[in-house]
C-alpha cells in the first residue's frame, strides 16, 4: 500500500535522513477518555485501522465517525537499525487535535497541548535496535472554553460557518535522525534594502555552523562560525532577486553544524507601514485576498495530496486574488511553501473561536501554542502579517478579553518586530497596527456610500460592532478583511447558508461580487480587501469555487474584476 502525503512535511526545515511514518496505523475509540496507558500499550489489538495523517471523522482515514470523539488511541511498530541509534531520533509530529500523550515501547515520551501546532520528542534513550513501538493518545473536548477549535462545530452537526471537526493525528508524523551536536531551529531576516539576509541558529553542542546561500543553483553568498547554543551571521548576497506578488524567486539555503544538514530556502523581501498604504520592497501593493478555510470534503483538515494544497493557491490566483487569510486554523507548512514559491500573501492566524475570552487561565494556554506558531512560520516570507484573534464575540467578561488581546498583541510583537499585528479581526480591536473591519453589507449603493464617505472624512465604524472598543485613528492603514460572502448554491439548495439575501440570477451575482469589489478597489483609504470566500465548505455555500473545487462562475470574470488597477496602489 503506497504511503499517504509521503513527502517531507517542512520543506523549509528539511533533512534528507527522515522517515515517514504515515500510513496504516492500529486504532481505537476511547469514548469515556477513561482507558489507561499501561493497558493500551499492553494490549493485543486495537481492534480498527486508521490511515493516518487522515482524522477519524475523515472517509480517507477509512473511519468517518463524525460524532463526539473524546479521546482516541493509535499504534505503530517500526524498525530502527543500529546504526541510526549512533546519534539522535526525534519523533515529530505536524498536529494532533488536541492533547497528544506519545509512548515509546510502552514508556512515555512526552504530553503535548495544543491541536494546531507542530512538535517533537527525543526518543533515543527509549528505542532499541529492531522492531519498537509507538503508541499515541489523543484527547479531544470541541466544547471545552480552554480549548481553540476554530471552525470546529461545537454541535452534533456542522452548521452555518461552523463544520465537521478533527480529532487526533491529522499531520504527517516522521522519524528524524540527527547527529550528536545538530541544529535544532534558525531564524531568517532578509534585507532586501541591502540585498543581505542575517541567519540566526540555535544549536545543540558547540561547532562550526556554515550557511550557503543559492539562486537558481549559483552560490551567491556564505558565511562561517563557530560557537555554541545560538549562533548568528549575514551573507552579502552578489545577486538580488527580490520576493514579489506572483513572482517567488526562492534562494536556496543549506545550515550545517557538524554532520547535521539542515535543506531550507527564503525570500528576499522588505515589509512597512506608511499612512495608508501598506508596502511591499518600497511599493504599495494593494492585497486582493480571500478568505481560505483549509478544509477539504474528504479529508476535512487534511489535504489528500501535496498537489491539493498547491491547487488551492492557483485556484486563487486563477481568480485574481494574490493572497489569503488563512482562516481561523494554522495552515500545514507544505501549503505556506507553495505560497512562498509562487508570490502569494498569507496572514497567519489562530483559531480562537470556541474559547472563554473571560477566563485569565487562557492566557497561557494561548500564548504557548501561538509563540509555537509563530516560530514555526516566522520564515515564510509569503506570510506578510499576524492576526491571532478573529471576532472576539462576548459581551461579558470585556475586560479580561481585552487584556488576552493587549497581550497576545505585544507577545506578537516582541516576537517579530517585522510583520503587522492585527490584534482582532473585526469588532473588537484593543491595540493594532492595522484597523480592519468586517462588512457583509449586500446593498452595494450602502456599501459603496459608506466606504466613500470614510475616504472624504468621516468616521469608520464596524457595521457588526454596536460597540467600539477603540475609535479608528486616521494615520492608522485599514482594509476590510470580510465582505461579500454572497450565497450561490450550485443546487439553488434552501439549506445553503450564506450572508444576506440570494442573487436570483448569475448576472446578478457578477454585478453586486463587481460593485461591492469595485467600491474598495477604488478607495484611496484602503490597501485591500478579503473576500468571503475561496470555496463552499459544507453547508456554507457562498465560495467562488464549490467544495470540491469545481467552478461556479467562468474564474476569468473574477480575475478581470478583482485586476482593476486599484487607487492606492503604485
Amino acid at each position: 500500500m503506497s504511503i499517504p502525503r509521503n513527502e517531507h512535511p517542512n520543506p523549509q526545515f528539511r533533512r534528507d535522513n527522515f522517515i515517514n511514518l504515515n500510513g496504516q496505523w492500529e486504532f481505537a475509540f476511547d469514548f469515556g477518555n477513561s482507558r489507561p496507558a499501561e493497558e493500551m500499550c499492553a494490549l493485543e489489538s486495537f481492534g480498527k485501522e486508521i490511515t493516518v495523517p487522515f482524522c477519524p471523522e475523515s472517509e480517507l482515514s477509512g473511519i468517518g465517525y463524525k460524532d463526539f470523539i473524546p479521546a482516541v488511541w493509535y499504534r505503530r511498530r517500526f524498525e530502527i537499525t543500529p546504526a541510526q541509534l549512533e546519534g539522535r531520533v526525534f519523533i515529530c509530529f505536524g498536529a494532533v487535535d488536541f492533547i497528544a500523550n506519545v509512548y515509546i515501547n510502552g514508556k512515555k515520551a512526552g504530553t503535548h497541548r495544543g491541536g494546531y501546532t507542530s512538535f517533537s520528542f527525543e526518543i533515543t534513550s527509549l528505542l532499541t535496535a529492531g522492531e519498537n513501538t509507538v503508541v499515541v493518545n489523543a484527547v479531544d473536548d470541541t466544547r471545552s472554553p480552554y480549548q481553540a477549535t476554530g471552525k470546529q462545530s461545537p454541535e452534533l452537526y456542522s452548521r452555518g460557518c461552523l463544520y465537521t471537526r478533527t480529532t487526533g493525528i491529522w499531520q504527517t508524523v516522521t522519524l528524524e535522525f540527527t547527529p550528536e551536536n545538530y541544529i535544532s531551529s534558525f531564524r531568517v531576516y532578509p534585507d532586501a534594502a541591502n540585498c543581505a539576509v542575517t541567519v540566526q541558529a540555535k544549536v545543540c553542542g558547540r561547532g562550526e555552523l556554515c550557511v550557503s546561500a543559492c539562486y537558481e543553483g549559483r552560490q551567491v553568498g556564505s558565511f562561517a562560525k563557530t560557537a555554541e547554543n545560538e549562533i548568528t551571521g549575514e551573507i552579502a548576497l552578489s545577486e538580488k532577486h527580490l520576493w514579489e506578488v506572483g513572482n517567488g524567486r526562492l534562494y536556496d539555503l543549506e545550515l550545517k553544524f557538524g554532520d547535521d544538514v539542515v535543506h531550507s530556502y527564503f525570500g528576499l523581501r522588505d515589509l512597512a507601514l506608511d499612512g495608508y498604504k501598506f508596502l511591499i520592497n518600497g511599493k504599495s501593493v494593494f492585497q486582493r485576498l480571500v478568505l481560505d478555510q483549509g478544509f477539504y470534503p474528504d479529508g476535512i483538515y487534511t489535504a489528500p495530496t501535496a498537489e491539493a494544497l498547491q491547487k488551492d493557491v492557483q485556484l486563487s490566483v486563477d481568480a485574481g486574488f494574490n493572497g489569503a487569510r488563512l482562516h481561523q486554523k494554522v495552515f500545514e507548512p507544505m501549503f505556506l511553501y507553495y505560497c512562498d514559491k509562487m508570490g502569494y500573501l498569507a496572514w497567519g492566524e489562530y483559531p480562537n473561536w470556541g474559547i472563554d475570552y473571560s477566563d485569565g487561565k487562557l492566557t497561557d494556554i494561548i500564548v504557548r501554542e501561538w509563540l509555537e506558531e509563530l516560530e514555526r512560520d516566522f520564515n515564510h516570507p509569503s506570510i506578510v502579517g499576524w492576526c491571532p484573534f478573529n471576532e472576539t464575540w462576548n459581551y461579558d467578561g470585556r475586560e479580561q478579553r481585552d487584556e488576552l488581546l493587549e497581550t497576545v498583541y505585544k507577545v506578537t510583537k516582541a516576537y517579530d518586530p517585522t510583520r503587522p499585528c492585527i490584534d482582532t479581526s473585526g469588532n473588537y480591536h484593543v491595540i493594532t497596527d492595522i484597523y480592519d473591519t468586517h462588512d457583509y453589507e449586500q446593498n452595494a449603493d450602502i456599501f459603496t456610500k459608506r466606504y466613500n464617505d470614510f475616504e472624504n472624512g468621516a468616521k469608520l465604524h464596524d457595521p457588526t460592532n454596536e460597540r467600539q472598543d477603540i475609535e479608528y485613528a486616521d494615520d492608522r492603514p485599514v482594509f476590510i478583511s470580510e465582505y461579500g460572502g454572497i450565497r450561490w448554491s450550485m443546487n439553488r439548495s434552501d439549506d445553503a447558508w450564506g450572508y444576506g439575501n440570494d442573487p436570483k440570477t448569475p448576472e446578478e451575482y457578477i454585478e453586486r461580487y463587481r460593485r461591492l469589489t469595485g467600491a474598495l478597489l477604488g478607495n484611496g483609504k484602503m490597501f485591500g480587501f478579503c473576500y468571503t470566500q475561496l470555496y463552499d465548505v459544507e453547508q456554507e455555500q457562498n465560495g467562488v469555487y464549490t467544495y470540491e473545487r469545481g467552478v461556479k462562475f467562468d474564474p476569468a470574470i473574477f480575475r478581470e474584476i478583482n485586476s482593476a488597477k486599484a487607487k492606492i496602489e503604485d
